[in-house]
């Protein structure tokens, strides 16, 4: 891969709104097809706002109708604001484009960013991102209103609102119930072998921002941050040099290849013909 380029674009009171991030990204995405500019992420912070992906369905929205911008990412809704370290990584890839692997060395330089402020995370399975991992089940306490996990509706009921039933169950509790916690959100587009969008790394916002919508989609795990899980102060400023040198460490090392297409194996027909799909 070739050299990485970081562009800080604001952060505090100079933090970027959504729109003007994402024609940023649009700009520097059409500069990198055209070999203009070198592989780049745009490192920043939003002001308050809700952005929903491409399999956002409507009773994961606000209830209240806060506004929620739609985007052309992958993944569902979430939300970016202060206290949030957002990176939108520009890279040109081989095609056909994996995706995936993308996706993984991106959740790898995280975790190493984690690991290197003394917080342990992980993947898992099935779901995208990085994660503090909870308790098993039988070891984590009642829930904050007293409830018993024996009779946790979440257990038996796919379409359970977490924001129709108290803060016991509020995203942001999650690490007072000992339960799985994103730390780090990830959603990206591929467009003409180019990626956008990126990652969110909670560092130390206000986690309620969350507990409006069903973030990610996902009804039984909550949402962390660097400065909770640590139990101190943690500034962007602190984290961002470390992400920045972990994201170069990944991606520019990374041994880029085009994903696998598995093609079906050609048949004869039985009269000696013609393999199916010849012409």
């Amino acid at each position: 891969m070739s050299e990485l380029r970081f562009a800080r674009m604001g952060f505090g009171a100079d933090a970027v709104e959504y729109q003007e991030a994402w024609d940023e990204q649009r700009r520097v995405h059409t500069a990198r097809f055209a070999d203009e500019v070198p592989d780049t992420v745009l490192l920043l912070e939003h002001p308050p706002v809700y952005t929903a992906g491409r399999r956002t369905a409507d009773n994961e929205r606000p209830l209240d109708g806060t506004p929620v911008i739609d985007v052309d990412r992958g993944g569902k809704i979430t939300w970016h604001g202060p206290g949030q370290l957002v990176g939108y990584p520009i890279q040109k890839l081989p095609r056909p484009v994996d995706v995936v692997a993308h996706v993984r060395r991106l959740e790898e330089a995280l975790i190493r960013v984690c690991a290197e402020f003394g917080l342990k995370t992980t993947r898992v399975e099935g779901r995208s991102g990085v994660w503090v991992l909870g308790d098993p089940v039988e070891q984590r306490p009642q829930a904050l209103g007293g409830l018993s996990l024996d009779f946790d509706p979440r257990l038996t009921d796919d379409e359970f609102d977490p924001r129709l039933n108290g803060p016991e169950y509020a995203p942001s509790n999650a690490g007072q119930r000992r339960e799985d916690r994103k730390i780090a959100a990830i959603g990206i587009r591929v467009a003409k072998g180019v990626t956008m969008h990126g990652f969110a790394l909670n560092v130390n916002p206000d986690n309620k921002w969350f507990d409006r919508i069903i973030p990610c989609g996902i009804r039984d795990a909550g949402v962390a941050s660097l400065a909770g899980e640590l139990g101190r102060d943690v500034t962007i400023g602190e984290v961002l040099p470390v992400v920045e040198r972990h994201l170069k460490a990944v991606l520019e090392n990374a041994e880029l290849k085009p994903r696998v297409i598995e093609k079906t194996p050609a048949t004869v027909s039985p009269s000696g013909g013609t393999p199916s799909g010849g012409v």
